[in-house]
């Protein structure tokens, strides 16, 4: 089995990604390795290694992380049979890539897995979830401190965090950080939405893919994700987020959105 991989920088030095870099060189099913440089200059080409399967794009601007992971996915459409979505911040061990190839191989009706999560610490990071509504993107951003108490039933819920995370589950809303895709299922459903340019993008292909085939949370391999909640501490991350946000629900439905309310039903 063939398995592109694509990781988009901004502003990054490549000794920040070079363990990852290695990472998935290093993996058996291993095909090709793109990475799309969104910086506003070139910083990191002349320090990547000469190795024929490492291609490196320089946008010469912030195209978007969708955008820019669909510039990698097209070089790649037809010449993998798994492509691997990275944030530059994960680490994992080759050998575990290799055994989640392994049970997407055992399981075609699989269109995207995302493995266990950990912060460096050791503690999982919730990163399953359900589809959104308004409310809980406004109560995880925008509650005060001293009101999320109140909340917290439903916050714990959106995150499915009364599910077990040690046992494998069909999520709809998986984390855009690490996303094994097969190729044959974005050839039927599409690539990333460009209209979002950064936040609910994954969002919005997990729930595409959710709704023809199945999308795994598969907590047997665990990756380590360096997570930073960018939008928390930048104002211009929360105006993409924001923005984002608006499109999400244009897009599915502010208040009336019939998938969700089914899909979420199943996960309560």
């Amino acid at each position: 089995m063939r398995v592109s991989a694509s990781i988009v920088i901004y502003k990054h030095q490549f000794s920040q990604i070079s363990d990852l870099v290695d990472a998935v060189c290093a993996s058996s099913h291993f095909h090709h390795l793109i990475i799309v440089d969104n910086s506003p200059e070139n910083s990191i080409g002349s320090d990547l290694p000469k190795n024929g399967k490492l291609e490196y794009i320089f946008s010469g601007k912030n195209l978007g992380y969708g955008r820019a992971h669909n510039l990698a996915i097209k070089k790649m459409l037809d010449q993998a049979d798994y492509h691997l979505v990275l944030n530059p911040d994960i680490l994992f061990e080759p050998s575990d890539l290799d055994k989640m190839i392994s049970f997407m191989e055992a399981s075609p009706n699989v269109g995207l897995l995302m493995p266990k999560v950990l912060y460096a610490n050791g503690e999982i990071q919730n990163l399953c979830k359900m589809l959104p509504t308004p409310f809980d993107l406004i109560m995880r951003r925008f509650i005060p401190g001293f009101l999320k108490p109140a909340l917290l039933k439903r916050m714990d819920q959106y995150e499915l965090k009364h599910k077990d995370y040690n046992l494998q589950m069909e999520v709809p809303n998986l984390s855009g950080c690490f996303m094994l895709l097969r190729m044959e299922v974005l050839n039927i459903v599409g690539l990333f939405d460009e209209s979002f340019f950064m936040y609910l993008e994954d969002t919005d292909l997990s729930r595409r893919i959710n709704q023809q085939f199945q999308t795994i949370y598969y907590p047997t391999v665990s990756i380590l994700h360096h997570y930073e909640k960018g939008s928390y501490k930048s104002i211009k991350l929360l105006k993409y987020h924001i923005v984002s946000a608006f499109r999400y629900f244009s897009k599915y439905g502010w208040f009336f959105d019939t998938v969700r309310t089914t899909i979420n039903g199943t996960l309560k």
